[in-house]
């Protein structure tokens, strides 16, 4: 009953009882290898810079929506809420796109793609079909430069290096 008592305890007895039942403490994880810092080129850089002055172009729509809906009388203030919140959503899509593009990251270049193909679209609809070509044509440029900065030769070769 002594050894039993000693056991449940948390005295040295109880160290092993609970290693027993719940096992041992975990080793010390290995130390990370160096993560290769490559140098981003300048036209991903320029890429970088495009999509980081997108994300902020989006963050002023979503203020200014933000402003409509709190100003004026919107026919559903939920829908006028997430629409918003969906704007925001994609100004920090493309912030976190602009990073990883910056940083060479592997999984930021096609993210970046589908995103300007969304606002390629959305720009084309605004100049044209919307009648807004002051709005819509400014974000068209934006996203043939990002398009073109990424496929230049210097942009491929940083990114297949990985």
């Amino acid at each position: 009953m002594a050894a039993r008592s000693q056991g449940s305890t948390g005295g040295s007895g109880g160290r092993r009882w609970t290693e027993r039942l719940l096992g041992g403490a975990a080793r010390e994880p290995a130390a990370r290898p160096a993560r290769p810092s490559a140098a981003a080129p300048r036209s991903v850089r320029l890429a970088a810079l495009l999509v980081a002055l997108e994300a902020l172009a989006l963050v002023g729509v979503a203020v200014v929506l933000g402003w409509l809906t709190v100003t004026s009388t919107a026919d559903d203030v939920g829908r006028a809420v997430a629409e918003v919140v969906y704007v925001l959503l994609g100004a920090a899509a493309l912030g976190a796109c602009a990073v990883g593009l910056r940083r060479v990251a592997g999984w930021a270049q096609g993210p970046v793609v589908v995103l300007q193909v969304l606002l390629g679209l959305l720009g084309y609809v605004t100049a044209f079909e919307g009648g807004q070509p002051l709005l819509g044509l400014p974000v068209l440029a934006c996203v043939a430069g990002v398009c073109w900065f990424l496929a230049t030769p210097e942009a491929r070769l940083a990114y297949s290096g990985r």
